[in-house]
C-alpha cells in the first residue's frame, strides 16, 4: 500500500542538517534509558557473532559506520553483513526465504524495504520469524515501556495469534501526518490586495486574479496559478482540493461511517468533487502537468529563474517546489491555506499515521542462535531510548548532534531542549556515523519536540518550526472516523485477493478522475458507468474484506 511515510525519505534529503528526524520521525514520548543494553550480550573474550541482511543507503557504509563499532562493542557483536542496494533488496529478500538460505537477522530501511503484515503473518506462522514476546518480556525494557505509553503501537504489532513476529517503525511526525497541504504566494495576494481564501468559491477566485492580474509585475502572461506533482508526499493537488466535498484520504480512498468502510469515490459528493476541479481545469488555473511531472519538473516552475510564476503549490512542504537555502527571499513567500470550505460544510484535511510502519523492518529468524537474539533485542532496545534512537538514526553524539547551548530553543511549547543537530558544512563528505532509516524505530512527538531548532521560520534552523506551525492549521479537520488501514490486519487467507482489488481499485479511480477532469469523459453521461466499473472491479468484495478486518481489530 502507498503511504504518505514515503515523505519521510523526501524530507531527509530535504533538511537533514536541520532535523535528522524528517526522514521518519515521531510525536510519542520515549521511554527514559535503562540498564538494558548496559552490559555486553556475549562473554568478555568472545563476540557473538550476527548475520544481518541489511539495506544499502546512499552516504552510509554500515560496516565501516560509526554507530556499527559503537554498537559491536556496546554490544559484543560481531556482525556478519548482507548487504544490498535498496533497487531489487525485496526481491534478494524473498528469494532468500524462499531458498532457506537466510541470515539470523533483518534489519531493513523504515518506508523503504519492509515486510509487509502479510509476510510477517506468513514466515512467522512457518515458523521461520520467531516471535519477540518472550525476548523482549526478558531482555528489552524500553521496547516493554514504549508498548505500555503507547498502546497503538502495541497493537500495530503483534498480529492476531498475538505475536510479535517484528518491530516496524513507529514515528508519529505531526507536519507528516498531515501531508496534503496548500502553500500559496502571499506576496501576491498583497500585491493585488486579496484576503486568504476560506471557502472553494474564494480560492477559485484568487487563483483567477493570479493569471490575469499580472502579479509578478513582469507583463507577461507566465503565471501558474496551481500546480502539484504524482509523487506520494502531499503534493497531487486533487485529495486537497477533494477534502472540500468528501474525505479524501489520498490512499485508497475510503471512509468510515459509524464503524463501516465505505469508499469516498463512489459517493455523490466525490463527483461534485471532482465538478468543481473540472472548473479550475476548464479555466486554465491547474497547471495540466500537475497530473504528469514528478517533483522535480514541479520544483522548475517554483524556481523559474527569470520570474516568479507559481501562485499556489501542492505538498507536504514548501521545499519541495521552492528552495529553502539561506539567501533565497522567494521561500518564504510561500505560506500554508488552512483547509477550505466546501458548499456544503465540508472542510476535511488528509490525516495519516505520519510516519508509523504497518510492517516490519526488524525480525529474528529461526536460524539465530540463542546469543544471537538476546544481542539482537538488546540492541534494538537501546534505540527505543532517547539517546539510542538519537545515535541510531541521526548519527553519533559529537558528530551528528550535540547538548544544546544556553538559549536554545526546543521545537516543542514549553519544552526542554535536549538534542541539537551539527550542521553539515557545505562541501562535507558524508560523516558514516548514523544508520538513517534503518535506525528509526521509535520516535514520539515528546522526543520530537526536545529538538532545538531556530525560532525564524524562515531561516533554514527553522524550517521544522515552520512546517509544525503551518499543520496546526490543520490539525483536527479530519473526520471523527478514520479508517485504519495500517493498522489492520488482513486475514491471511485475504491478503493476496486484498491487494489485487486495492491495485486495480486504486488505479481505476485516479485514472477516471483525471478523465473527468480533463473532460476525455463526462461527469454527467459517464457517471453511471464509471460506478458500474467499480462494481465489475469487486469494489464490494473488497470493503467486505476491510470490514472483516476492522471488526477483528476492533474487539
Amino acid at each position: 500500500m502507498r503511504k504518505s511515510l514515503l515523505g519521510f525519505v523526501m524530507l531527509a534529503t530535504v533538511f537533514a542538517a536541520v532535523l535528522s528526524g524528517c526522514s521518519g520521525n515521531n510525536n510519542t514520548e520515549s521511554p527514559s534509558p535503562t540498564a538494558s543494553g548496559s552490559s555486553n550480550a556475549g562473554s568478555a573474550s568472545q563476540p557473538v557473532e550476527v548475520s544481518v541482511f541489511a539495506v544499502q543507503e546512499s552516504g552510509i557504509d554500515i560496516p565501516t559506520n560509526k554507530f556499527t563499532t559503537f554498537i559491536q562493542d556496546k554490544f559484543n557483536i560481531k556482525f556478519d553483513w548482507q548487504i544490498n542496494p535498496s533497487d531489487g533488496a525485496k526481491e534478494k529478500r524473498q528469494i532468500s526465504l524462499a531458498s532457506g538460505d537466510y541470515p539470523d537477522a533483518y534489519l531493513l530501511t523504515a518506508y523503504i524495504d519492509e515486510f509487509s503484515q502479510g509476510d510477517v503473518l506468513k514466515y512467522g506462522q512457518q515458523g521461520v520469524l520467531i516471535p519477540l514476546n518472550d525476548l523482549i518480556e526478558q531482555y528489552a525494557p524500553n521496547i516493554k515501556a514504549a508498548m505500555e505509553k503507547t498502546p497503538a503501537m502495541k497493537s500495530l504489532i503483534t498480529a492476531p495469534d498475538g505475536n510479535i513476529y517484528g518491530l516496524g517503525a513507529y514515528a508519529e511526525c505531526f507536519h507528516c501526518s498531515y501531508p496534503n497541504k496548500m502553500w500559496i504566494n502571499t506576496e501576491w495576494l498583497k500585491k493585488l490586495n486579496l484576503e486568504a481564501p476560506k471557502t472553494t468559491e474564494e480560492f477559485k477566485q484568487m487563483l483567477e486574479a493570479f493569471k490575469t492580474q499580472d502579479p509578478n509585475g513582469n507583463g507577461k502572461a507566465d503565471e501558474v496559478p496551481l500546480s502539484g506533482s504524482t509523487e506520494d508526499f502531499g503534493v497531487r493537488i486533487i485529495p486537497y482540493l477533494m477534502n472540500s466535498f468528501v474525505y479524501d484520504d489520498d490512499r485508497n480512498y475510503l471512509n468510515l461511517t459509524d464503524g463501516k468502510v465505505e469508499s469516498a469515490a463512489i459517493k455523490p459528493e466525490w463527483k461534485e468533487g471532482l465538478a468543481y476541479i473540472k472548473s479550475l481545469y476548464d479555466a486554465g488555473l491547474i497547471d495540466p502537468g500537475a497530473f504528469t511531472q514528478n517533483a522535480e519538473a514541479f520544483k522548475k516552475i517554483g524556481e523559474n529563474a527569470e520570474a516568479e510564476i507559481l501562485g499556489a503549490g501542492a505538498g507536504m512542504h514548501p521545499a519541495i517546489f521552492v528552495n529553502i537555502d539561506a539567501g533565497n527571499t522567494r521561500s518564504a513567500h510561500y505560506n500554508p491555506l488552512a483547509p477550505l470550505t466546501g458548499p456544503q460544510g465540508i472542510s476535511y484535511a488528509t490525516h495519516d499515521a505520519g510516519g508509523v510502519s504497518p510492517g516490519a523492518k526488524f525480525v529474528i529468524t529461526n536460524k539465530a542462535s540463542k546469543e544471537a537474539q538476546v544481542a539482537l533485542i538488546k540492541m534494538v532496545d537501546y534505540m527505543f531510548t532517547p539517546e539510542g534512537q538519537t545515535n541510531a538514526a541521526s548519527g553519533m553524539k559529537g558528530i551528528d548532534w550535540t547538548d544544546p547551548a544556553e538559549g536554545d530553543v526546543a521545537l516543542g511549547k514549553d519544552v526542554k531542549p535536549v538534542i541539537k543537530a551539527i550542521p553539515v558544512a557545505e562541501g562535507e563528505s558524508p560523516r558514516n556515523a548514523g544508520w538513517s532509516g534503518m535506525g528509526h524505530f521509535y520516535m514520539p512527538k515528546e522526543y520530537r519536540d526536545t529538538w532545538v531548532q531556530g525560532t525564524d521560520i524562515y531561516a533554514a534552523d527553522g524550517y521544522e518550526r515552520r512546517l509544525y506551525d503551518a499543520t496546526l492549521l490543520y490539525e483536527g479537520h479530519e473526520p471523527k472516523e478514520l479508517f485504519p488501514i495500517w493498522a489492520i490486519w488482513i486475514d491471511p487467507s485475504e491478503i493476496d485477493e486484498a491487494s489485487m482489488l486495492q491495485t486495480n481499485l486504486k488505479n481505476y479511480i485516479e485514472q477516471n478522475e483525471l478523465q473527468f477532469i480533463t473532460g476525455n469523459k463526462d461527469l454527467n453521461k459517464d457517471w453511471d458507468a464509471y460506478v458500474k466499473g467499480l462494481k465489475d472491479l469487486k469494489l464490494d468484495r473488497y470493503l467486505e474484506i476491510l470490514q472483516k478486518a476492522y471488526d477483528a481489530s476492533a474487539k
